[in-house]
């Protein structure tokens, strides 16, 4: 069975986590079909996902860093959402196989006097599950420009850019689930 997955990070805190897979599924797993898969230009590049803030809404982080140095760094970090399309929840909470926005926190502004909220967009990364395509299985990407827009389509970074960490750190098929309580699984 040929495994796909999307997982989409949306600078300001809103992270995207996509599952899916493609092929014939068992009968006693919840269904794919209909489900976005990815979709590719034709040098290979990963076209952006549509309506991904319609898909299920597992967490947020504030602040997540995998970086050293990050606890020295002013304010509380990004704001980052997961969300993962419908069909790819459900077959995760069932089999536990396998887009983010982030976005500038905003604080003291207008009647705002403690806390923090979504402000400035940032950007839209994206990681993307295809054994098909990526000889680890796993690619990640980034759609921001240089501007702070989002470009149509993105390459994937270099392998010891994001793969490594997710190899050795993630709890659940290169995923930290483990930041998302939704995606626990009543582990």
């Amino acid at each position: 069975m040929r495994n796909i997955a999307i997982a989409a990070t949306l600078i300001a805190l809103i992270a995207v986590l996509v599952a899916a897979a493609q092929g014939p599924v068992a009968d006693a797993k919840p269904s794919l079909d209909g489900m976005a898969v990815p979709t590719y230009t034709a040098e290979g590049d990963l076209i952006r996902p549509e309506d991904y803030r319609t898909w299920v809404f597992v967490g947020a982080a504030l602040g997540l860093s995998y970086s050293e140095g990050a606890d020295e760094r002013e304010g509380p970090g990004a704001f980052t959402n997961v969300y993962i399309q419908p069909e790819a929840y459900r077959y995760f909470m069932d089999t536990g196989e396998f887009p983010m926005e982030i976005y500038r926190p905003g604080s003291r502004e207008s009647i705002n006097q403690a806390g923090y909220f979504e402000k400035d967009f940032l950007g839209m990364e994206v990681a993307v599950k295809d054994s098909d395509r990526y000889e680890e299985g796993w690619a990640y990407l980034s759609f921001r420009d240089r501007s702070g827009g989002l470009r149509d389509s993105a390459s994937a970074f270099p392998k010891d850019r994001c793969y490594d960490c997710h190899a050795e750190h993630a709890a659940t098929d290169n995923v930290f689930t483990q930041f998302y309580p939704m995606l626990q699984r009543g582990e």
